[in-house]
């Protein structure tokens, strides 16, 4: 399997044998977008974060491959060099003077709405069975809404609906939901950032806007830059080696 497709597979991929749209097909093109099934890629995201009133900051380098991630704090200072390593489904926590990285869920929030699995690269094809529910205007662009349940235990999410546009092929909204099916926050996304692969321009994530759906005042903004494609190590997604 080809880690990132054509515009021409991109396309195969949206329908089904029998000529109706494709949800798995959908989602997992819609995944290049925000970091899945590239060969490898890395970016920085400025995390600025209101919750009940309360400002914070923070500034992060991501690397990822398929679905390993690895996100080191740059600022504020008070927490440079801690680190997060998503290594499948599990994930670990390590900061500079401890000796041993510790195991934590990608459900735990980062920082304010923003939980640790939405910092890492996007794998939902892998990650949860989709199924659509309809079709409806999204702006200009028409939109395919899928339901997403969680196919394991270890993701961030029990269920997500997910806006993916059918002419960009780019989620552009979702809502999460609890196990129970109770909304508790939604997000938007933009994709003004380009990366060149195979002489391809792919558009890529540029900003997420994750609001809390019972406090209208709690948000939380991740803006994205400094995206390349990058040839990345097996051995920084090595949890023995996360604390040097």
């Amino acid at each position: 399997m080809k880690p990132v497709l054509s515009l021409c597979c991109i396309a195969c991929a949206l329908f089904a044998a029998g000529g109706g749209p494709d949800a798995q097909g959908i989602l997992k093109s819609s995944d290049v977008a925000r970091g899945g099934g590239l060969p490898g890629i890395s970016w920085r995201i400025k995390v600025a974060s209101v919750e009940n009133g309360k400002k914070q900051n923070s500034e992060l380098i991501v690397k990822a491959v398929s679905e390993n991630s690895l996100v080191e704090y740059i600022a504020p200072a008070r927490v440079s060099g801690e680190k997060l390593l998503m290594s499948g489904k599990n994930m670990w926590f390590s900061q500079p003077g401890v000796q041993r990285p510790v195991p934590i869920s990608p459900r735990q929030k980062l920082s304010g709405q923003a939980a640790n699995g939405d910092i890492a690269a996007t794998n939902y094809a892998a990650d949860y069975t989709a199924t659509i529910e309809r079709e409806e205007a999204c702006g200009d662009d028409k939109c395919v809404v899928l339901h997403l349940q969680a196919a394991n235990k270890g993701v961030t999410y029990d269920q997500i609906k997910y806006w993916v546009s059918l002419r960009r092929n780019l989620g552009v909204k979702a809502e999460f939901y609890s196990i129970s099916g109770k909304l508790f926050k939604s997000a938007t996304f933009d994709y003004d950032n380009h990366i060149s692969f195979k002489g391809t321009q792919i558009p890529f994530v540029s900003r997420m806007v994750i609001s809390d759906a019972l406090n209208e005042g709690n948000v939380t903004t991740l803006d994205y830059s400094d995206v390349r494609v990058a040839n990345i190590p097996p051995s920084e997604f090595n949890v023995d080696l996360l604390v040097r």
